[in-house]
């Protein structure tokens, strides 16, 4: 069985980091585009940050560019997203999710693994 399963949330300040872990079991993704995605209350899911097969090519959500960063350790089957300065604007449940291409993939319907989710929740 196929598992995705994220960790590393909690509660934090504003200004503060938080690193998000996300291990596969079940099969290997070292082919496939990497992704992480989030929720906020009453909002649609949306993209947050991803990262190609190799992890030498990464894109990111405008907001969080140059605060988060994603990365991946295809030895653990592991992706990770660091977040440093946190607002509470990126208060949501965040999800990581394996891709149907290698390539840094976008939109939803690219990926079709998903993790359960774990909360971030960044207080003033």
């Amino acid at each position: 069985q196929v598992q995705l399963v994220e960790s590393g949330g909690g509660l934090v300040q504003a200004g503060g980091s938080l690193r998000l872990s996300c291990a596969a079991s079940g099969r290997t993704f070292s082919s496939s585009g990497m992704g992480w995605f989030r929720q906020a209350p009453g909002k649609e899911r949306e993209f947050v940050a991803a990262i190609n097969w190799s992890g030498n090519n990464t894109y990111y959500k405008e907001s969080v560019k140059g605060r988060f960063t994603i990365s991946r350790v295809d030895a653990k089957n592991t992706v990770y997203l660091q977040m440093n300065n946190l607002k509470p604007e990126d208060t949501a449940v965040y999800y990581c999710a394996a891709g149907n291409k290698s390539g840094v993939l976008i939109f939803i319907s690219t990926y079709y693994y998903w993790g359960q989710g774990t909360q971030v929740t960044v207080s003033e």
